[in-house]
């Protein structure tokens, strides 16, 4: 059963390889970040999916990570410090991998130890005190939103089919154009975007989201959207109250906190 649902962002400054200066300006976040652990926690989950950006990528196909064991990876931003170790989780892959088959959804099983910072930073926040929960990392592509969200509800069918407890990550970041120095340089629809992003969630809008402009999103230089509309789409048909924890971008980018607080 699903146990908790919940959007991050997955900047590496947020960590503590990174303290510093910087860091300073993150503290909403990382207050949010601590703040969700407990909320993760409390729901005793036994399986987390982890919904990344910076995965394996394939334009026409999601991906399902599927090892037997996980270890963060930082090492492309200088932090050859944190390296966690998980477990995988391949009874539910591969039922999803069965009704992504019987659905005629696109998806490619892939094995890859070290997981990419998109998984890693929420991990490494989220899961201090669950040593025993499995993962299972689950890549997004180019394909129609639609899809995404249609891909989304039949992995709710497979997590209500097991006898777990299941927890569904969104790592996301939103606009990389909010200012001259950011990441994409500054566009006008990144903080439209952002802002727009939130309302639209806060309101549950899932139909808002899909009529979204498609330049307008590229122009916003986002990385979460399509991890954004899988989740709205397990928690289609699941009582939930969003709850806003933080938002913040010192640096040109968007990083959203957020719990969907589930219905028992």
């Amino acid at each position: 059963m699903l146990v908790f649902a919940a959007i991050t962002p997955h900047s590496p400054l947020l960590i503590p390889a990174f303290e510093g200066k910087e860091d300073v300006q993150l503290e909403k976040t990382k207050e949010a970040m601590r703040q969700l652990e407990k909320d993760l926690y409390i729901t005793h989950p036994e399986i987390l999916i982890i919904i990344s950006p910076h995965g394996s990528y394939f334009n026409d196909a999601f991906t399902l990570n599927v090892n037997p064991d996980y270890q963060t990876d930082l090492r492309e931003f200088g932090d050859l410090a944190t390296k966690i170790k998980f477990h995988g989780e391949t009874h539910l892959a591969t039922l999803i991998r069965e009704g992504a088959n019987k659905e005629n959804f696109s998806a490619t099983m892939i094995s890859e130890q070290n997981l990419d910072h998109g998984s890693s930073v929420p991990l490494a926040y989220l899961t201090k005190h669950l040593k025993n929960i499995k993962i299972l990392q689950i890549g997004f592509c180019d394909l129609d939103w639609k899809i995404h969200v249609a891909f989304g509800a039949m992995i709710a069918d497979k997590i209500s089919e097991i006898n777990k407890r299941v927890a569904v990550i969104a790592s996301g970041d939103l606009s990389h154009a909010l200012i001259s120095d950011a990441p994409a340089g500054y566009n006008p629809a990144g903080p439209e975007f952002d802002k727009k992003i939130q309302e639209l969630l806060a309101a549950n809008n899932l139909s808002g989201m899909l009529q979204l402009d498609k330049k307008f999103v590229a122009d916003a230089a986002e990385c979460g959207f399509r991890s954004f509309l899988i989740l709205m789409g397990i928690l289609q048909g699941v009582h939930h109250t969003y709850k806003f924890y933080a938002y913040e971008g010192p640096f040109g980018v968007g990083y959203l906190t957020a719990n969907f607080s589930l219905s028992a």
